[in-house]
């Protein structure tokens, strides 16, 4: 599969694409004066601990507390189970030690203390960020996890004897009371580039721990790669074709890094001096406006809806303008699997995490909701995210999960609209309208005014004027008092006021 990474450096906002067979797959934005904390290591002061949510506040600096949970303090090798989960791993346990579920968040911190966390999520609407004191950090071929006595094989390292050439040589460079995670572009490097990883690591993680003898608390102790060099370490592997940079400062940074890692990279960095936009050229501009919509349609003429929310994402299968032309069944079938594609290429490219809910239409047989199932499990087998998906519910419904760490695409690059206060829908005018009656007629009820003064919104006015107008005539005639409307552009359509006088 031909991959390309696509950069768009500018001065206040660094965008990169991933693009598969020249689709893009997935796009992530940096911005300067709104960097990303995820990854981020800080010297902590627990705030408040909270014996009924089992969890801690722990002020790091940033404008929101972090949440600590208890699950997040234990010892245990068991807990970057998750993060290895991520990373395609396979987990080699030398010790483990089990967690009592009797320990309590009291038993384990007081307030006032100090602690060292890393971020593991980012600060999500209103909540802040998600915190653990299991350190890790990522190089380009190693994870190094402090404190942790184990190694871990990349999944997507299929071939056994590689995987035990890695793991014999990182045991042997291994350094005390240090686990590691072998990643995928470990895969054909000799053992000093091996050994060069771990050595960078290990010195990272002793500037870290001097760092945090000298500073007081909150103090951020490590700070995350930032997104072209991340881009670079984490999804840069030999399957990539080239990374295309639109910016020479960028690209000439971005190349002697990937020299000081990986020179026989380096040539696949290059620089993009076309007279377009990078973006426009590569066609990415124009997925990131379709990300941002709430409906997509599919090529038969069926759609999929898709609806963030606080809580969860649905997303809505329809068959649309496609009728089909043998059975009712083969057409959902038909529009359910080209909906499986479109759904897992649509979480990717808008970062939806979380719990999601996908509304297929009803099947009748069941064979045919094992193929949708499949196709789903295969269509989100490339997703580097975990994802958790269960069967197919009696009502057609599929409940999965795809860790998030970041904001989505929709909620990073847009506010909630301050019209709607997000709910995507307003009051009608003719609702408004019957509330200026109900209104009117109360406080014409006992009033000794012979006027109201009655301002709205102009398309509310409009409609008092022609389609309602009728009723504001039966409500004169009715109390004997004159109404004057006003049409006042800076009201919300759904506000109105009404002054006797």
């Amino acid at each position: 599969m031909a991959s390309e990474i696509i950069v768009n450096a500018g001065r206040e906002e660094t965008r990169v694409a991933l693009l598969e067979n020249c689709l893009v797959t997935e796009i992530y934005i940096d911005r300067r004066k709104d960097r990303g904390v995820a990854g981020n290591i800080y010297k902590g002061r627990v705030m408040k601990v909270l014996p009924g949510m089992q969890a801690a506040f722990v002020d790091v600096g940033l404008d929101k507390s972090a949440f600590l949970y208890v699950g997040d303090v234990f010892d245990s090798a068991s807990e970057y189970a998750p993060m290895m989960e991520d990373e395609g791993l396979e987990l080699e346990v030398e010790t483990k030690r089990k967690r009592s579920h009797a320990t309590q968040i009291e038993d384990l911190l007081q307030e006032g203390q100090d602690i060292v966390v890393q971020v593991s999520k980012e600060p999500i609407s209103t909540k802040g960020a998600r915190c653990t004191t299991y350190v890790s950090i990522p190089g380009r071929y190693l994870v190094v996890m402090p404190g942790v006595n184990h190694i871990g094989v990349s999944r997507r390292i299929e071939h056994g004897e590689e995987r035990k050439r890695l793991r014999e040589i990182v045991q042997s460079l291994r350094k005390p009371n240090m686990g590691y995670i072998i990643r995928t572009a470990s895969e054909g490097r000799s053992e000093e580039e091996l050994r060069s990883d771990i050595e960078f690591l290990g010195k990272l993680w002793e500037n870290i721990q001097r760092k945090r003898e000298k500073v007081a608390a909150p103090a951020l102790l490590h700070n995350e790669l930032d997104l072209v060099f991340r881009v670079f370490r984490d999804a840069f592997t030999s399957d990539v074709d080239r990374m295309v940079i639109d910016s020479a400062d960028e690209y000439q940074r971005t190349r002697e890094y990937v020299e000081s890692y990986t020179a026989s990279l380096a040539r696949r960095v290059k620089h993009y001096d076309g007279d377009d936009p990078i973006f426009e050229h590569y066609g990415v501009e124009i997925e990131i406006s379709r990300a941002l919509g709430r409906k997509v349609w599919l090529k038969s003429g069926g759609y999929v809806v898709i609806d963030q929310t606080e809580a969860l994402t649905t997303i809505d299968v329809n068959t649309g303008r496609y009728v089909g032309k043998r059975s009712l069944e083969d057409t959902i079938l038909k529009t359910n699997l080209e909906a499986v594609r479109e759904i897992g290429y649509q979480l990717r490219l808008r970062n939806i995490g979380g719990i999601i809910i996908l509304d297929f239409i009803d099947m009748e047989r069941e064979d045919n909701r094992r193929k949708v199932y499949n196709a789903l499990q295969e269509a989100l087998s490339h997703d580097r995210a975990k994802t958790t998906i269960s069967h197919i519910s009696p009502l057609g419904l599929i409940e999965m999960t795809r860790k998030r760490i970041r904001e989505s695409l929709g909620r990073t690059l847009c506010d909630t609209c301050p019209y709607c206060d997000g709910r995507g829908y307003i009051k009608s005018c003719r609702t408004v309208c019957y509330e200026v009656f109900r209104e009117l007629q109360k406080s014409f009820a006992g009033s000794e005014e012979k006027k109201a003064l009655v301002s709205v919104h102009p398309a509310v006015a409009d409609m008092l004027y022609d389609e309602e107008r009728t009723g504001v005539e039966e409500i004169e005639k009715d109390f004997g008092k004159k109404i004057v409307i006003k049409a006042d552009p800076n009201m919300h359509q759904e506000q109105f006021e009404v002054v006797m006088v």
